[in-house]
């Protein structure tokens, strides 16, 4: 297993919306059927597509978490930061197998959809039932970018 927090080997993405996911998914998934795709993580690119997919649902849907509350006072005032600046590697939630939630291995193929399908959830503005558990409540805006700058995280780590 690759301790994620010490790659370097990373690429530097910034996603300044939605749009440039999507053209950045499609590049994943054609250099994953041409055998070109390079990974420098643990995570297949199904994985990435779905694991994004599922914290983009989970909004709509339940979080499988909530953190404690010292944690969560933490991460809310860091908000505004992370939002900006982008989420670190190698961070493990505590308790959760596999570190994180949303980790199903599927076909690049089928996290690609399920990602795409998210994504339009959040373009159409699609009100969430539930908080963010680490931010709170959070405007469209926020939710957009928060979600771009986890994407760009979990995406470094493949090289089209």
């Amino acid at each position: 297993m690759i301790d994620t927090g010490k790659v370097k080997d990373r690429r530097t993405i910034r996603y300044r919306s939605i749009e440039d996911l999507l053209s950045d998914i499609d590049q994943i998934v054609t250099a994953d059927r041409a055998g070109t795709l390079r990974r420098t993580g643990n995570w297949t690119a199904g994985q990435a597509f779905g694991h994004l997919a599922a914290w983009i649902n989970y909004a709509y849907e339940g979080f499988p978490t909530n953190p404690p509350w010292l944690i969560r006072m933490i991460l809310r005032l860091r908000k505004k930061k992370m939002l900006r600046e982008g989420i670190g590697a190698g961070v493990r939630i505590p308790g959760a197998p596999d570190g994180t939630y949303g980790v199903d291995r599927v076909t690049t193929d089928e996290g690609a959809k399920r990602l795409r399908d998210a994504l339009a959830r959040l373009q159409k503005g699609e009100a969430p039932k539930f908080h963010s558990p680490a931010w709170g409540p959070m405007t469209l805006d926020e939710r957009v970018q928060g979600h771009l700058r986890h994407a760009e995280l979990h995406l470094s780590f493949l090289h089209p």
